[in-house]
């Protein structure tokens, strides 16, 4: 999906926020490790993807339950936002998301974020390719990254304006 057609077609897409809490009002909290797209309050459009970020948080947490919280966008206040957009990953999305990573990220700040997801088990592989070890494309490779899973990223509290609480998802 590119830019345009994400801003053009998907007026009544829902997102959704995997945790082991109902997340009613989205808040920028600082995380407890480094993340793909840096700090901000993820969501992504796969309903899947949120479920299982929620049972990851759930068992990491030691929490006793899982939420999905749904949310609605408002197109108009997005549109207004300074957006980045990965459709895919390619080199510019890798070495966004290595920086980030590495939290030595200083380049141009954007309010939202868009783009694949990174496999959690990654690390490693960054670090390959920060030392020049694997080249992109066999960095590419190895992230496995799984279709159709992204995220949707709103890195201030301007940009979360564009949420509003829908509802939550029962598993």
């Amino acid at each position: 999906m590119t830019l345009s057609e994400f801003l053009t077609n998907n007026k009544n897409m829902p997102v959704y926020h995997g945790s082991d809490v109902l997340v009613e009002i989205p808040k920028i909290m600082q995380p407890v490790r480094a993340l793909d797209f840096g700090t901000g309050f993820y969501t992504t459009t796969n309903e899947e993807q949120a479920k299982s970020f929620a049972k990851k948080v759930q068992e990491r947490n030691g929490s006793l339950e899982n939420h999905i919280s749904i949310y609605t966008l408002n197109f108009e206040l997005l549109k207004k936002q300074k957006l980045l957009f990965f459709n895919k990953p390619n080199k510019k999305w890798l070495d966004f998301v290595s920086v980030n990573r590495n939290e030595t990220y200083a380049g141009e700040i954007y309010d939202i974020i868009y783009g694949p997801v990174a496999n959690d088990t990654i690390f490693k592989t960054f670090i390959a390719y920060q030392n020049g070890t694997l080249s992109e494309r066999e960095t590419l490779k190895r992230l496995k990254i799984r279709p159709l899973y992204n995220q949707l990223v709103f890195t201030n509290e301007e940009s979360i304006k564009c949420l509003s609480f829908a509802g939550e998802l029962k598993l």
